[in-house]
């Protein structure tokens, strides 16, 4: 094993399917000459040249456009967004064009191309730079999204998303681009649509993603000092879901806790919760808790703002409501 940033996991993933496969290019906003503006594609514009790591104008409808019609042609592109705050000028390519081309086509053309960039709040960059939008993009039929929380899993399930026929919204976090991990020497690939278990317990489940599941291992360290032995679930692919996953896990601890920083109204936490008492009510002995961010835009105090986004304090209060924790 070696121990790499997730910033050089990505551009690992990236530059091994790009020296097998000619039709792969990167393009995006500054991906080339200045090295990805979170260092993301560092070196991959000497080695792949500048007809395969592509500069553009700030222009996400536009490029992100170009990518979608290149698939037809027989190209696999992956395209950064800077953030996915910005990808809603692009939305249209995505959710009109990508999601749709090969039930449009009658099968006759799939859409290979990766969407990605980071999600969610990166400390203070206020509302239009600091949302959620996985939930989103789940709820369109013919994408599949995945968000992953660590430098192996990202590897993996990039490689693995670059190699699917069809289109994949990988999210990442500005802030764990410097986040370091294990990382084996040899290649590998994670399947998409897979979940899983980071830590194993017994008394309740708490299903989460991104970078945000790192505020449960914090509750579950505090939480196991207290007697309560938490079980703790990486989705790691928002869609598909591994809903058997969380069932297994459900009907083993009888508890559930959903930890998502997103909106409160209709989001992944929402629908895992509708499944959950859909197939497993008799196994529930608490009602399902689910923690979310504020049911606003986010702030940019940093005040307001440490109170909008969930935390470790969040998750303890909710494990212990649903295991009628007692001192």
């Amino acid at each position: 094993m070696k121990v790499l940033q997730f910033r050089q996991a990505i551009c690992e993933a990236m530059s091994e399917e790009m020296r097998k496969d000619e039709s792969i290019y990167l393009m995006g906003e500054e991906v080339a000459e200045y090295n990805g503006a979170y260092k993301a594609s560092k070196g991959m514009l000497d080695e792949f040249g500048e007809k395969r790591v592509i500069d553009t104008p700030i222009s996400e409808l536009g490029f992100a456009g170009i990518g979608v019609g290149s698939t037809m042609t027989g190209n696999r592109p992956i395209i950064e967004f800077m953030t996915f705050n910005f990808a809603l000028v692009g939305i249209d390519q995505i959710i009109n064009n990508a999601a749709k081309i090969r039930q449009m086509s009658g099968g006759q053309f799939p859409c290979p191309i990766v969407f990605r960039g980071p999600t969610a709040s990166a400390g203070q960059l206020a509302a239009t730079h600091s949302q959620a939008f996985e939930s989103w993009y789940a709820n369109c039929p013919g994408l599949k999204v995945i968000v992953p929380s660590n430098p192996y899993d990202a590897k993996g399930l990039l490689k693995a998303a670059i190699r699917d026929d069809d289109p994949v919204i990988f999210m990442e976090s500005e802030q764990m681009y410097g986040d370091k991990g294990e990382v084996p020497e040899e290649e590998y690939i994670l399947p998409i649509g897979v979940a899983d278990i980071k830590r194993k317990g017994d008394d309740v489940t708490i299903v989460s993603f991104g970078k945000i599941i790192k505020e449960a291992y914090i509750a579950a360290d505090a939480l196991e000092k207290e007697g309560i032995s938490c079980e703790i679930i990486d989705l790691r692919t928002v869609r598909p879901l591994d809903i058997d996953a969380i069932l297994t896990s459900v009907k083993k601890t009888n508890r559930l806790v959903i930890l998502e920083e997103a909106w409160p109204f209709g989001n992944i936490s929402t629908e895992i919760t509708y499944q959950v008492q859909n197939e497993a009510f008799d196994y529930l002995d608490a009602p399902i808790e689910k923690i979310n961010t504020a049911d606003t835009p986010a702030p940019f105090s940093p005040v307001l703002f440490q109170e909008w986004l969930p935390g470790s304090e969040d998750v303890i209060a909710a494990v212990k409501k649903v295991v009628y924790f007692k001192k």
